[in-house]
């Protein structure tokens, strides 16, 4: 594992460029050129950050406590001050990669038509955040968000970006706050821009029970 890990840094050093410089342009005027200098690391300082990289710890261990199946009371809103429209789900989850990932499967219907969505959620220990993916079957898209997590409030703010059909080629903000208040139930609340005035506003909320 170990050297492994210092091929892929070994290799990364190899082909970095010793600077990289960034040209921004404005209205075809030269606005500002700026240099980011590299700073080479050595060899044992590397596989020592890698290893730490890819070293499970105690957010890891938080986050699998969620494995298993639970049930989901969810309500949406199509727009702000609309009416909800509630409906069952389900979701499993399962921790893979030794404790690194999590993966959950959520089945349930949207509007009758039958829904399912996956995501892969982990926690970076580069960044010092939660890192979140997400997929479905009513659309062709992949969200990202990132998130911090709130120990008082015992939950992840995600924050972070999903495709906007109604507006081709372009994205929209999207805010997700998961929310774990014990180990039998747990809270997802998700935010997005109300179609007619982009402000933001709660799209839906599911109240997780675990078998």
């Amino acid at each position: 594992m170990k050297k492994l890990l210092f091929g892929a840094c070994a290799a990364f050093l190899f082909f970095a460029c010793d600077k990289v410089k960034v040209d921004v342009k404005d209205n075809d005027k030269e606005a500002s050129t700026a240099q980011e200098e590299w700073k080479p690391v050595d060899s044992a300082a590397a596989t020592k950050a890698w290893m730490e990289y890819a070293t499970p710890g105690d957010m890891h261990k938080m986050l699998a406590k969620s494995d298993g199946s639970w049930m989901g009371e969810t309500t949406m809103w199509m727009e702000n001050g609309g009416k909800p429209m509630t409906s069952k789900s389900e979701a499993t989850n399962k921790m893979m990669f030794d404790g690194r990932y999590q993966v959950s499967n959520h089945k349930g219907n949207f509007m009758g038509m039958p829904f399912e969505g996956m995501s892969i959620t982990a926690y970076d220990n580069s960044k010092k955040k939660f890192v979140s993916t997400w997929i479905d079957n009513m659309g062709t898209g992949i969200m990202h968000t990132e998130g911090d997590w709130n120990p008082s409030k015992r939950s992840i703010e995600f924050k972070g970006k999903m495709t906007d059909p109604s507006r081709p080629g372009k994205d929209c903000d999207v805010r997700e706050v998961y929310t774990f208040t014990d180990d039998t139930h747990q809270t997802l609340e998700m935010y997005g821009p109300d179609s007619k005035t982009g402000k933001e506003f709660k799209t839906m909320e599911i109240k997780f029970t675990k078998k």
